[in-house]
């Protein structure tokens, strides 16, 4: 077998990195401006708080989300993404797109 039959699909990378419905939206969110913590609880009422914890410690771990921490009290949190999440952008605007063109179909 060539070497490129083992080579991991440029797909499965992305879908490795993006597993899971909040990590997509938690991406959304954060495409235009920095949110805090709070603001992303409100924006994904169904996410528990345990799971956008994990969601947004994992997108920090792989480089797409940075938390930047301020010394205040109370302590202040905010979220942003990083260049490298940014580079994502077009693909969520299409994902957008087609998902308000077809969002009939599904409902």
């Amino acid at each position: 077998m060539s070497k490129s039959e083992f080579e991991k699909c440029p797909v499965e990378t992305a879908i490795d990195l993006l597993t899971g419905k909040w990590k997509i939206l938690i991406i959304w969110y954060l495409k235009d401006d920095k949110k805090r913590f709070s603001e992303l609880e409100k924006l994904l009422p169904k996410a528990t708080q345990k799971m956008l914890i994990q969601k947004l410690r994992e997108l920090e771990a792989d480089g797409l989300v940075n938390r930047e921490v301020y010394p205040v009290v109370p302590p202040k949190v905010e979220y942003s993404l990083t260049e490298y999440g940014k580079s994502l952008k077009p693909i969520l605007k299409q994902l957008y797109l087609w998902g308000e063109t077809h969002k009939n179909r599904v409902n």
